[in-house]
């Protein structure tokens, strides 16, 4: 041990990756009484929740974008309004159509019936059904998203109660309610809205929540509940909702900042963990980039299951079973972020002047075909030369993003793929991509073009390197059938503990899975507190 990690004093706990489950899993262990460190790559907190000014006084939400899954018992809990977050809700959503015509969502439930009786009066009716039906859903996965996934091999009496508990919740859903929740998380979403709709429309701008963030298309097994999946959110008690965090994603992030530290939690910032530090089985802190090392009776790595054992762990420290499943837990890159700053607002002729529905997320795919031609593209190594893509001007109701007159564009683009099929990632392909991105917002406005000031754009390849997602996945891995719940991210080890005492895993390749949700750290800090006999986490 070098002189300088001699003098370095042992934490209790050290949580690798300031993203948000790191924090929120710092927070809850520093409110238990923990003398925890948080140790980050960057230079700035956040991972992949950030705010950065990249270019003039324009801010950039940099990777994710919109808040709505963040679980509104650790907003209250860790008191993060009172350190500044603020959610703004969407005012409404659009999907602009080829042929100049264009579907709005609205808060306003009868102007969203109106809205849909323009496409087809049937679907305006089915559509009751269908918000009913994704409801009944998310009341039956949201209670179980804090808590422990069983385990279905274990006799142990917590795992054998989380079972009970599982099974009373499923059976009281009835019968037919039982047939339909089985169906629900195996079917692809394109399959799922046939069952209701009609409009080509009104299932294409529904199913664009099943393919973000995802390496499935629309047709393809389980992206029902992917779209689930981003359904679970809620502000103020609205579910299903999605709002901008005032002063963009970062905001998130500073908020679980202040609040660990004013619960005696420190963080360290240019501090990249080289390597977990294990012997006889038990984590003994970790080593630094540096050199240094820095001595803890207990770790919670942040990172990917793939990049916690495989690039910061010796496997033979690791079972040899356990290693090759974690080689073969399935991380995608599949999506592509552009951050956009405008001289004014871009006008969309297939929108009313002056609609809502502007102040939400727009779109330009008006058909579920179109989304899986893009996906073909993927599969094919390429980048879709029609692209999904989820287009947001956060700038028009949170005035913090872009000087006075100015406007911040956010478009998040599927499908990108992490390797592409002609060579590596270069920047001449770098901006071709964007190109084929720019010119397909630009074929529905017609000054959008000349309004551009600064574009950063960024490919799987860019995310995973600044951010340190594998693959830039930003679900930490797939959120199809067989990595949910007790098999997420493998079976046996789906309770954020590993096979190494004293380290426990927190972010989102666990259960129950990805976006800015803080569950994973939640869940991962409950576990901690309970192996060392601690209050804390209810």
């Amino acid at each position: 041990m070098n002189t300088r990690a001699a003098q370095q004093r042992e934490h209790d706990a050290i949580v690798v990756g300031a993203g948000h489950n790191g924090l929120v899993a710092a927070c809850y262990l520093a409110r238990a009484g923990l003398d925890v460190l948080v140790l980050e790559r960057n230079a700035y907190v956040g991972g992949a929740a950030v705010s950065r000014r990249l270019y003039g006084e324009f801010t950039y939400s940099n990777c994710s974008y919109v808040c709505s899954l963040l679980r509104p018992e650790i907003m209250r809990s860790l008191e993060l309004p009172k350190f500044g977050l603020q959610i703004i809700p969407y005012e409404g959503g659009c999907t602009m159509m080829r042929d100049g015509g264009h579907l709005a969502l609205y808060d306003n439930h009868d102007a969203l019936r109106r809205e849909i009786s323009r496409h087809s009066k049937r679907d305006a009716e089915a559509y009751e059904r269908y918000s009913r039906d994704v409801i009944r859903q998310c009341k039956f996965i949201k209670p179980l998203l804090l808590r422990d996934p069983p385990d279905p091999t274990s006799f142990k009496p917590r795992d054998l109660g989380e079972m009970l508990h599982l099974a009373r919740r499923f059976h009281g859903l009835g019968e037919s309610g039982m047939y339909d929740t089985l169906r629900f998380w195996t079917m692809s979403a394109a399959d799922f809205l046939d069952e209701y709709f009609e409009s080509e429309i009104v299932k294409a701008h529904l199913a664009g929540s099943s393919i973000i963030g995802t390496a499935l298309g629309p047709r393809s097994p389980g992206t029902a509940y992917v779209l689930l999946h981003h359904y679970m959110g809620d502000i103020d008690d609205t579910v299903g909702a999605w709002g901008f965090a005032r002063g963009g994603m970062g905001a998130v992030s500073n908020a679980l900042a202040a609040s660990l530290r004013a619960s005696g939690g420190s963080i360290r910032t240019d501090a990249a963990v080289a390597k977990i530090l294990v012997r006889a089985g038990r984590t003994q802190g970790v080593a630094l980039a540096s050199g240094e090392e820095i001595r803890a009776g207990l770790v919670l790595s942040n990172m990917d299951v793939r990049r916690t054992f495989l690039e910061s762990m010796d496997p033979s420290e690791l079972p040899e079973e356990f290693v090759r499943q974690v080689r073969n837990f399935k991380i995608r890159g599949s999506s592509g972020k552009l951050n956009i700053a405008l001289d004014g607002l871009p006008s969309f002729p297939a929108i009313p002047a002056g609609s809502p529905c502007l102040r939400g997320d727009l779109h330009v795919t008006d058909t579920i075909e179109m989304m899986e031609r893009a996906y073909d593209d993927w599969k094919s190594g390429r980048w879709s030369r029609a692209p999904y893509i989820d287009m947001l001007i956060p700038s028009q109701i949170d005035p913090t993003m872009a000087p006075n007159g100015k406007h911040y564009m956010s478009v998040f683009v599927q499908y990108c793929p992490y390797t592409l099929a002609e060579g590596p990632w270069n920047d001449a392909r770098r901006k071709a991509f964007g190109d084929t991105v720019i010119e397909t917002i630009a074929r529905q406005s017609p000054d959008f073009k000349q309004l551009i000031l600064h574009a950063e754009i960024r490919t799987p390849w860019d995310i995973e390197n600044e951010v340190g997602l594998t693959e830039g996945n930003i679900f930490q891995g797939e959120l199809t059938m067989d990595q949910l719940l007790f098999n997420r991210p493998i079976p046996g080890y789906a309770q954020y503990r590993t096979p190494v005492a004293g380290m426990y895993l927190c972010g989102s390749s666990t259960h129950p899975g990805g976006g800015v949700m803080g569950a994973p750290g939640a869940n991962a800090a409950r576990a901690v507190l309970r192996d060392t006999g601690r209050r804390g986490v209810a």
